[in-house]
């Protein structure tokens, strides 16, 4: 083992995780609020081109998520070469730059391209992440990654709800200079309260060679490549379905004219859930270990989606979905910890913006996936929307599958390849 990982970290650990929690929690608040106006807000701006409000509306959605794809390993190996608060500090303070941007967009394809330029220089969680596993004790990382995931779940719980009040009292504009002030406040936080003693190991190269090396290092290691299967076959089940949340619930809702409030009710609560869970959960892994709490949280998660296809009434809906939310925060934190474990600190910043890469990509085809099984399943003349609960619970079901057959035969072969090491082995 690297002598990095072998010696206990350094610095208050515990201060940088609390100020990292108050950062994460005020950029999930702030890049939700924009979530509820944003299809209005498209419309408002219109179109100077060709292509209609939907294709739009999609784009402005979807680009974040494939830019941030690209630019997420990239930034992580810079981490690791120039220090995780930098990037930290870099992706608040330039997200509130595009979002105060965003407020001043003359036509959709102007706030399409602002969009695009917000996934190239955001990817806060990923940031946190690796700034935060570099830090923390091995065996605390289940309690800070649940507690940073919990930081997440929170923001995006009251986000949308802040974002709508002040898009309907204030206006689009001063929507947009509040979460940008959110995201400032935020990057002054991390800027001043956080210590870094970061110096680069010497293992890291630099240049564009000794990123390829460390991004190839990373997926070589034991598990690493298994961790990302998870976490895409997670975010691909939990967000295939936000694109056609709100038309199910209008479907089955006896006044479809507040299926925009019964969706936001059902979100906000499996978040508040997920939030709850994050802590608890993440606190168990650290006593039993992350694959229980990952193989337990994801077979919940798949059998509480296969009711979901036969609810009929609203109540129904949330009261499963926030169970859903609750079982999902035990699996998110889970894969994050699980990483942490797998590598070594000094490679965290590029671990973890591979990492957000991988969820990235999952946000970028869930809707053309789901889209596919809504169109599969349909007859002609009824819209059907059931089939991707049962879809997004065989993702989590395959999950816990591949973690219970593969993690025991990765720690064997990481113990026997410790033993191998030890002087006098052999």
């Amino acid at each position: 083992m690297k002598e990095s990982s072998e010696k206990p970290p350094t610095l208050r650990w515990q201060r940088t995780l609390g100020v990292m929690f108050v950062a994460q929690l005020l950029a999930s608040v702030g890049f939700s609020t924009i979530f509820p106006f944003l299809p209005n807000y498209v419309e408002h701006l219109g179109v100077r081109g060709g292509g209609s409000l939907v294709f739009w509306v999609s784009a402005v959605f979807s680009v974040q998520a494939v830019s941030m794809m690209f630019a997420a390993p990239i930034w992580g190996a810079v981490a690791d070469r120039y220090g995780r608060k930098l990037m930290v500090v870099r992706s608040l303070i330039g997200g509130a730059v595009i979002i105060l941007l965003m407020g001043f967009a003359r036509s959709a394809e102007e706030l399409t391209l602002l969009r695009l330029i917000q996934g190239l220089v955001t990817g806060v969680m990923s940031a946190s992440s690796s700034l935060v596993a570099s830090v923390t004790p091995r065996e605390r990382l289940g309690y800070a990654m649940g507690l940073m995931q919990t930081a997440n779940w929170a923001g995006v719980s009251v986000g949308p709800m802040i974002g709508g009040v002040l898009e309907f009292f204030f206006g689009y504009r001063i929507a947009f200079v509040v979460t940008a002030a959110l995201l400032l406040l935020g990057g002054v936080l991390v800027m001043v309260r956080v210590e870094e003693r970061f110096t680069r190991p010497e293992s890291v190269a630099r240049g564009v060679s000794g990123v390829w090396r460390s991004w190839g290092l990373v997926v070589r290691a034991p598990g690493v490549l298994l961790a990302y299967l998870l976490r895409f076959l997670a975010w691909l089940g939990r967000t295939m379905l936000t694109p056609f949340l709100p038309l199910f619930v209008a479907a089955i809702a006896a006044r479809p004219e507040v299926a925009g409030l019964y969706t936001g009710l059902a979100i906000g609560l499996a978040s508040a859930a997920g939030t709850l869970s994050g802590v608890v959960l993440g606190r168990l892994s650290d006593r039993v270990g992350s694959k229980p709490v990952l193989v337990v949280s994801a077979v919940a998660t798949a059998l509480f989606y296969v009711p979901l296809t036969f609810v009929t009434e609203v109540w129904q809906l949330v009261v499963l979905n926030t169970l859903v939310g609750f079982a999902v925060g035990g699996v998110l934190p889970a894969i994050s910890a699980m990483l942490a474990r797998l590598t070594d600190p000094s490679e965290a910043g590029t671990v973890y913006g591979l990492d957000t890469s991988i969820g990235s990509a999952s946000r970028a085809v869930a809707p053309l996936v789901a889209g596919a099984i809504v169109t599969l399943t349909s007859a002609p003349g009824e819209t059907q929307y059931r089939y991707i609960f049962l879809a997004a619970g065989a993702l989590f079901l395959l999950a816990a599958g591949l973690a219970a057959w593969r993690l025991p035969k990765l720690e064997a072969e990481r113990a026997r390849a410790a033993a191998a090491a030890r002087p006098g082995a052999g």
